[in-house]
């Protein structure tokens, strides 16, 4: 069985997109981060269950190992896709970005804790 990481789709910037159907259905084996700020998770588009918040400013702050599976969350993609960006560039090896973020999440109909 293919990991989520090795059905994702190489991103240029060196970590990989993955559609947040995917990310729903892998039953476990990557660590989701939500990078939006504690207030956004309990928002509109509320936040998926499990993920952990860390915002982007702290990052670097977190405890990460380089070698473990990270799916990146966000509000739309692009601060998750930065943030993947600079986890790649610091030597994490499995970094993944859910590619639309919590909107993209919301318009699959997929469950949201809020």
């Amino acid at each position: 069985m293919r990991t989520l990481f090795e059905t994702s789709t190489p991103n240029p910037a060196g970590y990989r997109d993955v559609a947040p159907r995917d990310v729903a259905a892998a039953s476990s084996g990557a660590r989701l981060i939500d990078v939006r700020e504690p207030s956004e998770l309990v928002g509109d588009l509320g936040h998926v269950a499990g993920v952990e918040n860390v915002p982007l400013a702290r990052l670097d702050e977190a405890a990460l190992r380089k070698d473990e599976p990270l799916v990146l969350v966000c509000r739309s993609g692009r601060r998750s896709g930065q943030a993947a960006a600079a986890l790649s560039v610091a030597g994490y090896s499995c970094v993944m970005n859910m590619a639309g973020g919590m909107i993209a999440w919301n318009e699959a109909g997929l469950p949201v804790e809020r």
